[in-house]
């Protein structure tokens, strides 16, 4: 099985100042085989990887320049673009800005790369035109090294090692009976079908004042000077941790989701429509931009399709099956009798069913919804119906004139 191992760089001056080239040259490598492509799709015609590579080639000896990275390195680059174009079309795939792509290559050839301990807390490795690079040795390599990938973070470098580790899927899981359902949402992050919350915060209140303050900054500052420079250096050492946390927080929900259960059953939610701006798609451009906006914030904070790719890897070590279920109306729809009505649900917490009047957590209810559409039916009362609880039978439609005593102690609310 190929697994990652990340770690971070430790790079003298020469060493940054030959990433940082090898980085801008795999750019232009990218945006003038990119342009290329689109030059040959507005004519009706096609290019692909073999003759830009041996375009790149006979480059080499008009811009000596080009000599100054691996020629692997720069045919990785032409790889990843070619299967970039396959995969999302020539005009979708986009350029890569000198002011907002961080610099990143890839070493494609295994054999080329050396890696060794030097202590208890470095490592060193051996990469082309690099000579050896130091490490740090936060975790054990754990397999013969395939590739290598180099990219600058903030004001550090990390390097990306793909081992075969040697592992395989299992064919069954260690607990075959064990399935749960899981709803994403912006309040809570993952709620499963058992009643468990899973949810953090990334950002302490120290940092969220502290960031207002340096975007504050930041709109005062005028383009391309030093100071808007060391501004945002000063966000991205934040954020970098934001996104660290998340990145954390996905991996350790998705071990322990995919470590207790065979089956974990996810919505099928294009996060990337789901996040697109309100700008291009209301009637009456700048109506609801703004509402717009936060909830897109809100959905991209808790890392949504971070947590399903976190789900899809870490399923490879467990063999637990990820099942992307439809997503209309798991959130009105009543897991104990089947009623569909938006108003069943009062809240972002309170579900109440408007025809049977069954009362649960609206992210649990939904929750449960996603496992029944997964093919495992989940009674009202939590149970699998393998072994249903015997159901009462739905009390007459009651007209609503308040919250009931038994919903509010179950989204939490006390009741006098």
């Amino acid at each position: 099985m190929l697994s990652g191992r990340r770690y971070r760089l430790e790079l003298d001056s020469a060493q940054a100042g030959l990433c940082e080239m090898f980085g801008d040259i795999c750019r232009v490598v990218w945006n003038t085989a990119l342009e290329q492509r689109r030059e040959y799709r507005r004519r009706g015609a096609w290019m692909n990887y073999v003759p830009q590579a041996a375009e790149l080639a006979e480059a080499k000896r008009e811009f000596p320049w080009l000599g100054d990275a691996p020629s692997h390195v720069l045919q990785q680059t032409l790889r990843d673009l070619d299967r970039a174009c396959r995969e999302h079309g020539t005009f979708r795939v986009r350029w890569r800005s000198k002011s907002r792509w961080s610099p990143s290559f890839r070493f494609p050839a295994g054999n080329l790369i050396a890696v060794e301990r030097i202590g208890r807390r470095w490592g060193r490795a051996k990469l082309p035109k690099l000579g050896w690079v130091r490490f740090r040795w936060s975790r054990p390599l754990g397999g013969q090294v395939r590739s290598a990938t180099v990219t600058r973070q903030g004001r550090h470098w990390m390097v990306s090692f793909l081992v075969e580790d040697g592992r395989s899927t299992p064919d069954r899981h260690a607990l075959p009976d064990r399935v749960v359902g899981v709803d994403r949402g912006v309040k809570v992050a993952a709620t499963t079908s058992d009643a468990t919350f899973h949810d953090r915060a990334y950002v302490t209140k120290g940092e969220a004042k502290r960031l207002r303050r340096l975007h504050q900054q930041l709109a005062r500052c005028r383009r391309g000077s030093n100071r808007r420079r060391a501004v945002l250096a000063k966000i991205n050492a934040i954020t970098g941790r934001v996104r660290h946390r998340r990145s954390d927080f996905c991996a350790q929900t998705a071990h322990a989701l995919t470590t207790a259960n065979a089956l974990v059953a996810l919505e099928d939610l294009r996060t990337r429509n789901m996040t697109a701006s309100a700008a291009g798609t209301i009637g009456q451009p700048g109506r609801g931009v703004r509402a717009k906006a936060g909830l897109n914030r809100a959905i991209l904070d808790k890392g949504w399709h971070l947590l399903e790719r976190a789900l899809r890897n870490a399923a490879r070590a467990t063999g637990t099956r990820v099942v992307l279920v439809n997503p209309a109306y798991t959130s009105q729809t009543c897991n104990a009798c089947g009623h569909v009505d938006p108003k069943s649900r009062e809240s972002q917490a309170v579900f109440e069913c408007t025809a049977c009047g069954h009362g649960d957590h609206a992210d649990v209810n939904a929750a449960k919804n996603i496992l029944s559409a997964a093919g495992h039916a989940v009674s009202g009362r939590g149970d699998l119906a393998t072994r249903r609880s015997v159901k009462r039978q739905p009390p007459a439609t009651r007209a609503r004139t308040g919250r009931s005593p038994r919903v509010a102690r179950a989204a939490g609310i006390p009741v006098l």
